[in-house]
């Protein structure tokens, strides 16, 4: 029996690409769910990590960077954090050190009604009075903020004062997902996730964009997870860069995300990996349902 006292809510983590939203979310929920890369627009769905306690369920959502879309995928996941804003108890709006007040990105919350914190992140960066300057900008630009939190989601610093400030937010309700669960998502996605992180860590310019990953199958036995994957790529002439030359390196992105997946996962694994050509997938509607960025 849920106590009446219970409080359960969601809290949407948003922001532009690049400023530290999946570090955050990682920080808070003590648990890497979501891919972490320097390369902006490494976020591509909305991730659920359930942070449970005795008496609370905060439900964080790590989304997308908000960008003006260009093709279908962009489209897809500017939809995922619209349904993460509308869903929330509370929003917390990620900036950088270094950002400033971008008119088109950030009227929108100012007629928002959910209480939104805005956090200053990466003050690790900060020199003399930046953090300060910086609190003190933000407060004349975005007046209908309820709080200003700095922190540094890199190094932890200050990430704990977030936690009391959001169950003050949410509302007493019973949990919405079951107390033993830390996510919405598949291990399948997350193995994926993994495999997609690496492409990110070990290409550069347009490979990381352009390739989706597919976990074909997830067979797992009482020692061993046998997982087999496609890499999905646009272009023939890409799919020859991922795999290198004999194959080199495509062999180090199963080996870096063998490992991480052992750690994720508590087991040993055996990871199989193929690499397909699937033209403009990003474009096509057909094919973002496929790797179910649609309904």
């Amino acid at each position: 029996m849920v106590s009446s006292s219970f409080k359960a809510g969601f809290v949407s983590i948003v922001g532009k690409p690049n400023v530290g939203k999946s570090s955050l979310m990682n920080k808070l929920m003590g648990e890497n769910l979501s891919i972490i890369s320097a390369k902006a627009q490494t976020t591509r769905h909305r991730i659920m990590g359930i942070l449970n306690g005795d008496d609370f369920q905060i439900v964080y959502s790590d989304t997308p960077g908000i960008l003006e879309p260009k093709y279908s995928l962009h489209e897809a996941m500017m939809s995922y954090v619209k349904v993460s804003m509308e869903d929330a108890d509370a929003i917390l709006l990620v900036v950088a050190l270094e950002d400033t007040y971008e008119q088109e990105l950030f009227e929108r919350f100012q007629k928002i009604k959910t209480p939104i914190l805005l956090v200053i992140n990466k003050i690790d960066l900060g020199k003399g009075t930046q953090v300060a300057d910086k609190v003190a900008y933000w407060k004349s630009s975005l007046p209908n903020i309820r709080e200003i939190v700095t922190v540094s989601a890199k190094t932890g610093e200050h990430v704990q004062d977030l936690f009391p400030k959001l169950l003050s937010l949410m509302p007493n309700h019973p949990p919405y997902f079951p107390q033993d669960e830390f996510t919405d998502r598949t291990e399948r996605f997350f193995a994926s996730e993994i495999i997609r992180e690496k492409i990110f860590l070990n290409y550069d310019q347009e490979i990381p964009y352009s390739a989706e990953v597919s976990v074909q199958a997830f067979k797992e036995d009482e020692n061993i997870i046998r997982i087999s994957a496609v890499i999905y790529v646009e272009r023939d002439s890409q799919k020859g860069i991922l795999i290198g030359k004999g194959g080199s390196s495509l062999k180090k992105v199963g080996m870096d995300a063998r490992k991480d997946m052992e750690a994720f996962f508590g087991k040993k694994i055996f990871l199989e990996t193929h690499v397909k050509v699937a033209d403009n997938w990003r474009k096509e509607k057909l094919k973002l349902r496929h790797f179910g960025y649609l309904e």
